[in-house]
């Protein structure tokens, strides 16, 4: 399981967030375990049962004013009873001053207490997206990724099948580069997200050439830095034995990270001008997106012709 220090957090994203530590630096050693938030309004009236103490738990105005409202020895007993669970930290915002009791408990019971100067609306969203993008589930696959007419199209297949190739001519007829050979998959609020495994830039290796800077060769305007990947294509070499698709009304799907893609086997042969199909497959799922499938809507009228000439027949008959 994927995990984080509480030091190493504090450290690295000082000064993203604005932060600053009020507790001893030995309050720092616990892990962050989780990419959610909690705000502990509630642990603090008294109500433990839904309390989801492994979170980050944010303090804002709200928590402050009812922690500075309490008796002292109304608030003494209160924060006791919530630091005797296992929180990995609380991040105080606005940089609000907490009382010294808080201050002292947090000491004792060896649990960070972090001040941040954004406002409690900024932090909570910048948070949740660092800690989204931190905790998300990812994998890396050798492919290449395009964006093509704005549908993500992953090329997998063996090397040496022509993925590079074929991205580059989508790119010289105006499509756009996410990465080539290695794709970083990362699962973001249930979407399939693909980038590069690296920050060198958008290079590709051409066989016979080398590496281009398809960045400097095509213009800015042909990369960019990610894309959601919305179907998969594996290129295979063409074999006569093999039954292909050729209608389209069965549709296969790859599991990647728990999320179902479509994805289609797409023969290679010489001569066969595989970018173009590529570009007829990101276009046919937008049209299906808008409601439209050609190999239905062919069926369709299949069986209606189908059913005419039947009656026809039947009427020929009586």
């Amino acid at each position: 399981m994927k995990t984080i220090s509480v030091k190493d957090f504090f450290q690295n994203r000082k000064k993203e967030f604005s932060l600053s530590l009020i507790t001893q630096p030995e309050t720092m050693n616990k892990n962050i375990i989780s990419q959610y938030l909690n705000r502990p309004g509630l642990a603090f009236a008294g109500y433990f049962e839904r309390f989801a103490y492994q979170r980050i738990q944010i303090l804002g105005e709200t928590e402050i004013s009812y922690l500075q409202s309490l008796s002292d020895e109304d608030l003494f007993n209160i924060v006791k009873e919530v630091l005797v669970y296992d929180i990995p930290c609380f991040i105080v915002t606005k940089g609000l001053s907490i009382p010294q009791q808080v201050e002292f408990l947090a000491n004792e019971m060896n649990i960070a207490i972090l001040s941040s100067r954004l406002t409690t609306d900024k932090l909570y969203h910048s948070l949740r997206k660092y800690l989204g993008e931190y905790f998300a589930l990812t994998k890396t696959i050798h492919g290449t990724l395009v964006d093509v007419f704005g549908v993500g199209i992953l090329l997998t297949g063996k090397s040496g099948i022509g993925k590079s190739e074929c991205a580059l001519d989508l790119v010289e007829r105006g499509q756009r580069l996410i990465t080539d050979d290695a794709v970083k998959i990362i699962i973001q609020d249930e979407c399939v997200m693909g980038t590069s495994t690296n920050d060198y830039g958008h290079f590709m290796e051409v066989r016979g050439i080398g590496l281009i800077d398809v960045a400097k060769m095509f213009g800015i305007q042909a990369v960019r830095k990610q894309k959601r990947i919305d179907v998969q294509i594996e290129l295979m070499p063409w074999k006569d034995n093999m039954d292909y698709e050729r209608i389209g009304l069965s549709e296969n799907y790859v599991d990647v990270l728990g999320i179902k893609i479509p994805i289609i086997y797409l023969p290679v042969s010489p001569g066969k001008n595989v970018s173009v199909i590529i570009e007829v497959v990101a276009m046919n799922y937008i049209m299906k997106l808008y409601g439209y499938d050609a190999a239905k809507e062919y069926t369709k009228k299949l069986q209606q012709d189908l059913q005419k000439k039947a009656k026809f027949r039947n009427d020929s008959l009586e």
